[in-house]
């Protein structure tokens, strides 16, 4: 089995984590793998938005396959090749907005990698959860310092401490997943958000999703004072002129990126 990646039309790549005999869990090769798909999620100019989501209909993703972990050595001199194999949830740059089709289990590493998704759209069934505390260690990738950002700090608590997982809608009252849909909705819910993102001009979707990521970590004032000068950059694209046009001339933009 494998990581799939496929480009639609409309600039649209879609994901997939292809091993549900595992429930779609990984193991070091599609992790790397997973990181190559990132890597030209990013990369190609083609691709304006990418949806990930596992193979069948019980598992987003298990996380890491603990069978093929436990007991691997690892030097420890890979502590420090931190930019090795890198993945979205582990801190790689990837502007372009990324969506969540959530169509069962989203556990541990799967959990992490939803954390670092734009949008999510969850299946029903859906069930999410970080049950690392239950074996001895932590949610990582993410899992400890994204979570509380996300939720109520008593509900990421309660989540991380406890190692319980919730169901579908629960993740929906807490904001956790933007819709809960019937499971044969799901990716054509998932597409759906990601033609209407493909539609927009892709410099400006791609600046207004970095501005928005980087305020966690920024002051008021210099976030304010970034957004002027990003926007005076997209002020001379040829997008900002395509975009005016259109209006003014009352039909679709045509956007290309430039």
């Amino acid at each position: 089995m494998s990581i799939d990646l496929e480009v639609l039309q409309d600039g649209i790549a879609v994901v997939t984590i292809n091993r549900p005999e595992t429930r779609n869990a990984l193991d070091a090769e599609h992790y790397r793998a997973l990181s190559e798909a990132w890597e030209r999620v990013r990369d190609d100019a083609a691709i304006r938005v990418a949806v990930i989501t596992g193979a069948g209909d019980k598992s987003f993703s298990a996380g890491a396959d603990l069978k093929s972990w436990i007991g691997r050595k690892v030097e420890m001199s890979s502590m420090w090749q931190t930019q090795r194999d890198m993945l979205l949830n582990r801190g790689l740059e990837v502007w372009k907005p990324v969506i969540a089709a959530v169509n069962g289990y989203c556990v541990g590493g799967g959990m992490t990698l939803l954390l670092a998704t734009d949008i999510r759209v969850a299946a029903s069934e859906a069930t999410f959860g970080l049950s690392e505390v239950r074996r001895g260690v932590i949610a990582a990738n993410g899992g400890t310092q994204r979570l509380i950002d996300q939720l109520p700090q008593a509900i990421a608590m309660e989540m991380l401490l406890t190692g319980d997982a919730m169901d579908a809608m629960t993740a929906q009252r807490w904001g956790l997943v933007n819709k809960v849909v019937p499971l044969e909705q799901l990716m054509e819910t998932a597409l759906a958000y990601a033609r209407r993102i493909a539609a927009n001009a892709p410099l400006a979707v791609q600046a207004a999703k970095e501005l928005a990521l980087r305020s966690r970590s920024q002051n008021l004032p210099s976030g304010l004072r970034m957004e002027q000068f990003v926007n005076h950059i997209l002020q001379k694209t040829e997008d900002a002129k395509e975009g005016t046009q259109a209006f003014a001339e009352k039909r679709v933009p045509r956007f290309r990126g430039q």
